[in-house]
C-alpha cells in the first residue's frame, strides 16, 4: 500500500487541524451560547474521528491474505469509508439539525459574537489549508478526468473522502458565519439555529454522497476498461493463446484486483503447453501490473463467452 503514502499525509493533516479547530469552537460556544458554533464543534470533531478511521482501515487493509481471507483484506478500507459516511451523517449532521430545532424552539442571543467571529475566521484559514493540501493530492489522482467523473471512477475512497469533509466544512463555517451575523444584526436569535439545520443540511448531502460511492465499491467494481483492454492485448500476445474472449474483474482494494481471463488456446496445445501460457502470463502481469493481485484463467471458446456476456448485460438491464 506504498501508494497510500501521499494520502496519509493529507489525513494526518486533516486530522490534526480538525482536533484543534473542534476544541476551538467548542470553548467558543460554551462561552457565547451560539448553536452554529457549537454545531460547527461537533462536525470538527466528527471529521477528527472519521480521519482516525480511515487511517486505521488503511491499516487493516494493508494486511496480507490469510487462511480466512485468500484475496487479501484490500476491502476493509471501504468498509470503514462507509461507517465515516454513516458517522457524519448520524452525529454531524443528526446533532447539527437537533440544535438548530432547539435554539429556534427555545431561542437565546448570541453574547460577545466577536469571539465567533474571530474562531470562525481561524477555523477557515485552517481548514483552507488542508482543504488545499487535500485538492493537490487529488488533483494528482485525477489526471484529465473531471471532478465528479474523477470521484465516480476512483477505487480509493480515502482519496476524496478527505477533500469532500474538507469542502463541506468550509461551506458549514461560511454559514454559521451567515447565521450567527444574521441573528445579530436582525436581532432574531433563532436565525443561529436555522445556521445549524443549514450545517446539517450540507453534512446531511455529504454523507449520502460518500455512502453512495462506498456502497459501489463494497458491492465490487471492475477495473478501468483501459485497463482490461491492457490485460486481453498481454493475453493476445502469447503465441499459445488464439485469442483472448474477455476479462471480468473485481477490485478487492485500491490497487488489488482480481481478474478472470477467458482464453481460447490453441488447437493443438497439451495440457502441459497450456500450464506453462498461463505461468507466461502469470510472470508478464506480475511484472507490468503489479495491481494484478489475483488471476484465474479459463479456457472457453468464444461462442460460450458471448452467449455468457450476453445474458449477463441482460440481467444487468432488466435490474
Amino acid at each position: 500500500m506504498a501508494g497510500h503514502s501521499g494520502t496519509k499525509r493529507v489525513i494526518y493533516a486533516a486530522l490534526a487541524g480538525n482536533l484543534a479547530i473542534a476544541l476551538t469552537k467548542f470553548a467558543a460556544a460554551l462561552f457565547t451560547g451560539s448553536s452554529a458554533m457549537l454545531s460547527e464543534g461537533v462536525h470538527s470533531l466528527v471529521d477528527t474521528g472519521n480521519g482516525a478511521l480511515l487511517l486505521y482501515g488503511m491499516r487493516r487493509a494493508a494486511r496480507p491474505p490469510d487462511r480466512t481471507h485468500p484475496l487479501g483484506h484490500g476491502r476493509e478500507l471501504y468498509f470503514w469509508s462507509f461507517i465515516v459516511a454513516l458517522l457524519v451523517f448520524a452525529l454531524g449532521a443528526g446533532i447539527s439539525f437537533y440544535e438548530g430545532v432547539i435554539h429556534i424552539m427555545a431561542p437565546e442571543p448570541v453574547i460577545d459574537a466577536r469571539v465567533n467571529y474571530i474562531v470562525l475566521g481561524l477555523s477557515f484559514l485552517f481548514e483552507g489549508s488542508s482543504w488545499l493540501v487535500a485538492l493537490k493530492a487529488f488533483r494528482e489522482q485525477k489526471r484529465k478526468l473531471g471532478w465528479f467523473e474523477a470521484v465516480r471512477l476512483s477505487k480509493d475512497p480515502s482519496a476524496y473522502t478527505v477533500l469532500f469533509e474538507d469542502s463541506a466544512a468550509l461551506l458549514g463555517l461560511i454559514v454559521a458565519f451567515a447565521g450567527i451575523l444574521a441573528s445579530e444584526l436582525l436581532a432574531i436569535p433563532e436565525l443561529d439555529g436555522v445556521g445549524s439545520i443549514g450545517i446539517a443540511i450540507i453534512l446531511g448531502a455529504t454523507a449520502i454522497f460518500l455512502a453512495r460511492e462506498s456502497k459501489g465499491l463494497l458491492l465490487g467494481e471492475p477495473a478501468s476498461p483501459e485497463m482490461q483492454r491492457k490485460v486481453l492485448g498481454i493475453a493476445e500476445q502469447d503465441p499459445a493463446v488464439q485469442r483472448a474472449n474477455g476479462i471480468l474483474s473485481v477490485h478487492i482494494g485500491p490497487e488489488e484486483i482480481v481478474a478472470g481471463l477467458s482464453i481460447e488456446f490453441e488447437d493443438h496445445l497439451t495440457a502441459p503447453e497450456i500450464e506453462a501460457c498461463i505461468e507466461r502470463l502469470e510472470a508478464r502481469l506480475n511484472k507490468e501490473m503489479p495491481e494484478i493481485a489475483r488471476l484465474f484463467v479459463k479456457p472457453q471458446a468464444a461462442g460460450i463467452w458471448e452467449l455468457r456476456r450476453k445474458a449477463i448485460a441482460e440481467t444487468s438491464g432488466e435490474g
